[in-house]
This record gives structure tokens, sequence and C-alpha cells, in this order.
């Protein structure tokens, strides 16, 4: 019992460290999703400019989600017209550049992997981006459009369909502080949390796990910690394989990133290990029914591409700056519970939780957690027709329509 005690007591280590950074982190995205609603988003990505590609990762950030949910929704947005590879950007940013996201990292391994996570994630939305250009044909691409309007089930559909934010006119903060827009803020947060929660709960057993269970000579062996070239060559390219096999998506993969880091993994191969949370086999078999088998083997090898690339530009970047910390000082939490900042900031975000969830409970919320795994919703009529257009067998001088 004791080797099942030890891991469990990291888990709760690592749960009491990062608690008052998710809720934080869904509160924002809460408030924003409360006043934008869906249509808006798939009306402002209609082409792949680096305009609207940095569009779409601004409201993918702003609109953090479970990777199942980013996924669906990205298939989503797709539907009611939406660029492929600005859908695609919009998914890796509201998975991949998140706040809460940022401020876990910084809390468990250090402000300098959050600092890598921001300029990593653009980099990846870059060449994923432009390796899509080259290769998605107009054939390939009405291919995934024809297939994503059969409109087959993945995971978290119903929730991904929802669109509470607050209807009518008015400005930001007048939609948000009225009773609709707290009621609005209220269903968003707790159904991300329930999207979440699941991966968040795998990530954290495992770590808790894998840290008391693992010898770090294993990891210290697989990532070559005594050579230190090829220790930087081989985690970029082993990080998202590692990701791959793990099923642990979203969030729930950074308390795992934790424990690969002091085992040895390169700094750069941390950052591809997390951006691999859309490359997980559950995932790829959603992509499989969503867009088709060749768009997912598509996807599957330009994202591997591009999360490699992105994990050693910032191994470079970060080496050559002298910011990357130093591995000995990793440690993995095992202090628990004690009366310290994180207990305080704990108490008073659980209580703003707490208000959030009484709201939702009051105002249908038990209904609506119903229907987060309902199936997919219609879109609207043309939504195939979208797929075609601008293809570069429909139009010359233009390559990618996704």
């Amino acid at each position: 019992m004791e080797p099942i005690r030890h891991a469990l007591s990291i888990t709760a280590s690592m749960t009491w460290e990062i608690t008052w950074a998710l809720i934080l982190g869904f509160a924002l995205s809460a408030v924003v999703q409360a006043v934008v609603r869906t249509s808006t988003v798939a009306r402002l990505l209609g082409d792949h400019r680096p305009r609207t590609l940095a569009v779409a990762s601004l409201l993918g950030i702003a609109s953090s989600s479970c990777s199942y949910a980013a996924v669906a929704l990205a298939r989503s947005l797709f539907r009611r017209g939406a660029d492929f590879t600005a859908a695609m950007a919009f998914q890796i940013a509201s998975t991949n550049l998140v706040v809460e996201l940022g401020v876990i990292l910084a809390l468990l391994m250090g402000w300098q992997f959050t600092a890598a996570e921001f300029v990593g994630g653009p980099v990846m939305i870059a060449v994923l981006a432009l390796l899509l250009r080259r290769l998605m044909s107009g054939r390939l691409l009405r291919e995934a459009g024809a297939q994503a309007d059969r409109g087959l089930a993945g995971s978290m559909e119903g929730h991904a369909a929802m669109d509470m934010a607050v209807p009518g006119e008015g400005s930001f903060a007048r939609r948000l502080l009225s009773p609709q827009g707290f009621t609005a803020t209220s269903h968003v947060f707790v159904m991300e949390w329930a999207a979440i929660i699941r991966d968040l709960a795998a990530g954290l057993l495992i770590a808790g796990a894998i840290a008391a269970w693992v010898p770090d000579s294993f990891w210290s062996a697989f990532f070559f910690e005594g050579h230190p070239l090829a220790g930087k060559l081989w985690g970029p390219l082993v990080g998202p394989l590692v990701a791959v096999v793990s099923f642990v998506c979203s969030i729930g993969n950074v308390p795992l990133a934790v424990v690969l880091w002091k085992g040895g993994i390169s700094f750069g191969g941390v950052i591809s290990f997390i951006f691999a949370d859309l490359l997980i086999l559950p995932i790829l078999n959603i992509y499989r029914k969503y867009y088709g088998r060749r768009t997912a083997l598509l996807l599957l090898g330009t994202c591997y591409v591009a999360m490699v690339a992105a994990g050693y530009l910032v191994e470079l970047l970060f080496g050559a700056l002298g910011l990357i910390p130093d591995q000995a000082d990793a440690t993995v939490p095992t202090e628990g519970i004690s009366w310290n900042y994180t207990t305080v900031l704990n108490i008073v975000f659980l209580l703003l939780a707490a208000v959030l969830l009484v709201r939702f409970l009051r105002t249908g919320g038990r209904r609506m957690l119903g229907m987060m795994g309902g199936a997919p919703v219609g879109e609207p009529a043309g939504a195939g027709a979208r797929a075609t257009a601008g293809s570069p067998d429909d139009a010359p001088g233009n390559e990618v329509s996704g």
C-alpha cells in the first residue's frame, strides 16, 4: 500500500498547487465566451492569410477548451464557413496557448516554460499553415468538407455545439455585467470544467504514479541525459510520441511533463510533448471520423513536424539566450497543503468557483450537463460549398483553401 499512498500524495500535491490557476484561467475564458458568439468567430476565419491566422490564434486563446471540445468546435467552425487552416490554428491555440496552461507551467516548472509555450505555439501554427498550403490539395479539401458535413460524432459534441454567448447589442461590459452575462459566464465556466476534469484527473494520477514508481535512471537512459547533443536532438522527436501513447490531453499532460523534465527530457522535448495533446490516439480517430482517413493522416504528419520544429526552435533560442533552467533543480511537488500564498489563492478562487457553480445549478445547468456528449448539431445550409470554394482546382494561383 505504501507505493500507492506515495503516488496519491504526489497527485494531491500537484492538484493543490494548480487549483487556483485552473479556476482563474477558466473564469477568464468564460468571460470572453459569454459575449462572443461562435457564428461571429466563423465569419472572421474565412481564409488562411497571416492576419486571419493571427486572429484565429487570438480567438482560440480566448476560447480555452479541453482538447476534445476544441477539435469538435474546429470542425463546427469549418462547417460554418471557416477556412480549414484557420480552424486548425484556432484549435491549436485554444488548447496550447491558453492562460491557465501558462500559469500552471510557471507554477510547476518555471516561467521559462511559459515563455517557451507562447514562443513555440505561434511557430507551430506557422509551420502547420505552410505545410497544409503545400500538401492539402483542392480534392483532399473537398473530401474533408464532405466528410465533415456528414456530422459523424466524435467526443464532446454537445459541449462544442453549445453557443452560450449573451445575444443582443451593447458593449462588452454591459452584456457581461447583466444577469444574462452572469448566467452565461457560469454556464461556460462549469461546462469547461466538466469537459476537462476527466483528462486532468487522468494526467495527475498518471504523473503521480510515474513519479513514484518509475526510477529516474530509466528516464535518464531513455532521454540520453548524459549526452547533451543527442538529448537535444532526441527530445523534440520523441516528446510527441510519448504524448500520443499517454492518452492524456489538454492541461492534464502538464503534470506528466514535470515528471519527464525531472527525468531528463530536453527543454525543447518538453514543449513538443505539451503541444502533442492534439495527437493522442483517441483524437486521431476523431480526425478520421471528422475529415476522412487521408486528412487524418495528413494532420498527424504535419502536426508532428510542426511540433518538432517548434521544439527545436525553442531549444536553440532559449539555449542561446541562457534561459533554459537547470534540470538538476527540477522537482515534483510533494509538500501537500500548508499555509502559504497557494492556500490563500486556492481559498479565494474556490469561493469564486462555488458562486459560479451555484448560479449554474439555479439556471438549468443540470440539463446542460446531460447534453455534453450529444450528437453534433446540423450546420447552416451551404457549409459544404465552402469547403470547395477557392481551391487550387478552381482558382489559379491559390494553392490552398485549407
